[in-house]
């Protein structure tokens, strides 16, 4: 039996509170990789689709917190996880979701961008964050990007001399999208901490989601849901 529209405003509140969980779900994946998690053994992070025999993907801890900052940045400008899933699988193909301080001739960072390339100051690229940003600025800027091959979409942005090499990510990007974004049953869990999130603590963390979500992140919820 078909439900009665809901009623424009109130159909603007459900909107606005969809986006408000897709946001919180993806918080609770940034702090789980940043700060949260711990454990007496071996630094290491796994993440598992829902169900008897999930799919699973494991890396280290230094992934995990770069993963989320990529994840954190495309939440916090409302796109969808169909750029999360393109930009980790970029990630995972240029540098291993290593922050690298060098790569081909003047490459650096997530997305091994180039300054020569006029992608940033190798200051600005080796922080993920703007890398990250910069990747989605890119992203944005192709037109039906969401409906194109994973591996299209990338390197529309990247100009790689293997364009085809993103595509064998898409699996784990998938995955790791869906795990730190909420959207289905897969989970992330780690044991350990990087050393610099175990030294710097809470306060740390909550500079690092205002950088990465924006200061709305630390809005009360009905605020960022009411209208």
């Amino acid at each position: 039996m078909l439900q009665p529209t809901p009623p424009p405003k109130r159909r603007g509140r459900l909107v606005r509170s969809g986006a408000a969980a897709m946001a919180l779900f993806a918080v609770a994946g940034y702090l789980a990789v940043q700060y949260v998690t711990g454990g007496a053994g071996a630094p290491g992070c796994k993440v598992v689709a829902g169900g008897d025999g999930g799919t699973a993907y494991e890396f280290t801890p230094e992934q995990a917190v770069n993963a989320a900052t990529i994840t954190a940045v495309g939440t916090a400008r409302k796109l969808p996880e169909r750029a999360v899933t393109i930009a980790l699988a970029t990630a995972l193909q240029e540098s291993t979701l290593r922050n690298l301080d060098h790569g081909d001739r003047d490459s650096l960072g997530l997305f091994q961008q180039r300054p020569s390339q006029g992608w940033g100051k190798p200051a600005e690229i080796m922080d993920p964050a703007y890398s990250a940003g910069l990747f989605y600025d890119h992203l944005v800027e192709i037109p039906g990007y969401q409906d194109l091959e994973l591996t299209d979409a990338a390197q529309r942005v990247q100009r790689s001399a293997f364009p085809h090499a993103y595509a064998k990510h898409e699996p784990d990007a998938t995955l790791l999208a869906a795990a730190l974004t909420g959207r289905s049953a897969a989970t992330l869990t780690c044991d350990g901490r990087p050393g610099a999130a175990r030294e710097k603590g809470p306060e740390a963390v909550r500079a690092a989601l205002v950088r990465d979500f924006g200061r709305a992140v630390f809005q009360p919820a009905a605020a960022t849901a009411g209208g």
